[in-house]
């Protein structure tokens, strides 16, 4: 197993990237604490986990709050005695924040994807790595999408939200990694089988005034394979990286757009 024993804590593990990634963990051998700001998909998804044999808690944790956060993670290392992996997969509804042409967008909606991922990130990653330096050893982990590398209409302010969490993915690891400590981001093109991407997709397609299925295609095309990237390859890529099998890479991000992008 990649992971056997590893401390695992996984934010925003009820959506569609933390539950596939949580799964992909369990499987590796991981002992995970999952947090969500809202409990129930949690539960139902502990309960799972917990039916394959793996190890898991869950938590109520505001990826925003720097003490909710703090908080938890002396219970975590109380209870486990480290963290070895922090993975943030945190998301906000994309209603009002794509779809929108630039011109015609509010200024908060502009900044809110920035302030929020940029906010999570550098303060789960803070944190995190002030438990880590005492054992000198740790990977956290970041996750994007492709707009941070290519001009795409219409989406808003999240385009410069995931090119900021990249470069604070490079500006970690330049300061962790004298201390032990890999950090490493994914950046996965548009995943349909996720809840959140099929929302995406739908206010593109209104947007241009195209069927869903001739969007997802659309974007397809621009990959190799003319195809997107699915959960189950983010997740199963997310658990090597995070193992010590990749102890040689930090301060990348791992490109997962099937050919989309040129690194």
């Amino acid at each position: 197993m990649l992971l056997k024993d590893k401390v695992a804590v996984i934010y925003g593990a009820g959506g569609a990237v933390g539950s596939a990634v949580t799964r992909a963990f369990a499987r590796e051998g991981a002992k995970l604490f999952l947090t969500d700001h809202h409990g129930a998909s949690v539960e139902a998804l502990v309960r799972e986990i917990r039916g394959t044999g793996a190890a898991a808690e869950t938590a109520v944790v505001d990826a925003l709050d720097g003490k909710s956060i703090d908080t938890h993670l002396d219970v975590v290392v109380e209870k486990s005695g480290r963290v070895d992996i922090s993975f943030n997969a945190v998301g906000i509804p994309n209603t009002k924040l794509q779809g929108v042409p630039l011109a015609e967008l509010d200024v908060e909606e502009f900044m809110r994807p920035i302030d929020t991922y940029a906010r999570s990130y550098f303060l789960t990653a803070r944190l995190a790595a002030r438990r880590m330096v005492a054992k000198r050893a740790g990977v956290i982990m970041t996750v994007t999408s492709t707009p941070s590398r290519t001009g795409i209409p219409l989406m808003g302010g999240v385009g410069p939200a995931m090119a900021a969490v990249e470069q604070l993915t490079r500006n970690l690891s330049a300061e962790f990694a004298s201390k032990g400590i890999r950090v490493i981001g994914l950046r996965p093109t548009g995943m349909p089988d996720s809840g959140t991407i099929k929302e995406v997709f739908g206010l593109h397609a209104n947007a241009w005034g195209i069927s869903w299925d001739q969007f997802r295609d659309l974007i397809a095309s621009r990959s190799h394979g003319n195809r997107l990237s699915t959960l189950t390859e983010m997740a199963s890529v997310a658990a090597f990286m995070a193992s010590d099998r990749a102890s040689g890479m930090t301060g990348s991000i791992v490109n997962l757009s099937l050919g989309a992008l040129d690194d």
